[in-house]
């Protein structure tokens, strides 16, 4: 092998060198609240996750692949390929505010949570499931069948569940950016434990 062949072996050897070294990855799939916005991505809730695994070196690596805007139905349509691109151990599911806001059924928004539960089960990983509730903008029957969606599923499929991600972050204004749907990069924080209380006990 040449000399500037193994050089460029070496480079690519550090740049990579926490992907390679971890035995195992969580891929996040979420939406704006896990994609760090209106904040840096390295701010997100996502972001102080993968500090402190690299950290305590658990040896997995994160993936943060949670798009802003998006949907059940869009995390559906990503999911295969996620799966088949990280072979995840776990998948941490936060999805559906967006659905919820837009008033989309709430039969399809548990239908698209279920099929992902499914092929995450199916391709060996274990599930995570990140709740979701929303203002009553669409009247109590609405809100509540929605916010219940989650842990029918979890009973359901057998998944552990975040009851609300925002637990403790949704109501206090010094934690929420000025749109009040996102958290501000102190509210990351608390957004962190939540799952972290949850997700560790798979670790």
């Amino acid at each position: 092998m040449s000399k500037r062949a193994l050089v460029i072996l070496s480079v690519l050897a550090v740049h990579f060198a926490p992907a390679w070294g971890a035995e195992r990855t969580i891929v996040v799939l979420g939406d704006s609240l896990s994609s760090g916005y209106g904040l840096g991505a390295e701010q997100s809730w996502v972001g102080l996750l993968e500090n402190y695994v690299d950290g305590q070196a658990y040896g997995y690596a994160v993936v943060n692949a949670s798009i802003a805007g998006d949907t059940s139905a869009g995390g559906l349509a990503r999911l295969p390929g996620l799966l088949a691109a990280h072979s995840p151990s776990i998948v941490v599911i936060e999805l559906g505010g967006n659905d919820g806001l837009r008033g989309q059924p709430v039969p399809t928004l548990k239908q698209n949570l279920a099929r992902m539960i499914e092929l995450a089960q199916a391709a060996g990983a274990e599930v995570v499931l990140a709740g979701i509730q929303i203002p009553p903008n669409y009247g109590p029957a609405y809100t509540e069948t929605f916010a219940n969606v989650y842990g029918e599923l979890s009973n359901e499929y057998r998944v552990a569940l975040v009851e609300f991600i925002l637990e403790g972050v949704a109501l206090d204004s010094s934690l929420m950016q000025a749109d009040r749907i996102h958290p501000n990069a102190a509210g990351q924080q608390p957004v962190f434990e939540n799952v972290w209380e949850v997700l560790s006990e798979l670790l």
